[in-house]
Parts: C-alpha cells; structure tokens; sequence
C-alpha cells in the first residue's frame, strides 16, 4: 500500500482507520480510541505515524494489537526512478574528479 492509499483510509465518513507503523499497516477501525479516525485529538488515521510513537505515552505493541492489514511501500528514491543507482551515481563522480584532475596535470 502506498502514502496515498492510505491517506484514504482516515476513518471519516465510514470509512475504515488504518494507520501506518514501522512499514506496517494496522486497522483500528474497531478501537474507542480511534472515533472517526481521530486519536485523541493528537493523530489522524490515514497517516504514517512511525515517528509519532517515538514520543508516544505507550508502547509500540499498543498498535502491534490491531490486526495488519497491509505493508507500506517505499517511494523509490528520484535517482532509482530513472532506473540509476547509488553505484552509479559514485561512479560518475569519480569519473568528473579524474577528468578535472587529468584537466588540471596535463
């Protein structure tokens, strides 16, 4: 599931509260705590909230209880897009030093 599809389930309207946590995603549709996708006035369902319980009162196996229903996909990064990567991108430079370098010593 993506940032985006998630941020569809907010848990307004009937719509089903799903939460992100760590790469997983967890339904609290059925918690008290979650009333319309809202926690206690502090989250909103919809969202990853991985930061947020760094901070949180309560521990993670709080919301490892609710059942996951999903996995939260990773945003390739800009350079693997365009189907580049970071050894790519090491070796291009690399290749820019050695010929400024090689401009340079001539």
């Amino acid at each position: 599931m993506t940032k985006e599809e998630l941020a569809g389930f907010d848990g307004r309207e009937g719509r089903k509260a799903y939460v992100a946590v760590n790469g997983k995603v967890f339904d609290v549709t059925a918690s008290a705590y979650w009333q319309d996708g809202n926690h206690q006035n502090a989250h909103q369902a919809g969202t990853d909230l991985s930061a947020d319980l760094l901070t949180a009162p309560h521990v993670r196996s709080v919301i490892e209880r609710f059942p996951v229903v999903a996995v939260l996909e990773e945003i390739p990064l800009r350079e693997e897009k365009r189907g580049g990567s970071k050894a790519g991108v090491v070796l291009a430079i690399l290749l820019a030093v050695g010929l400024i370098l090689w401009l340079v010593l001539r």
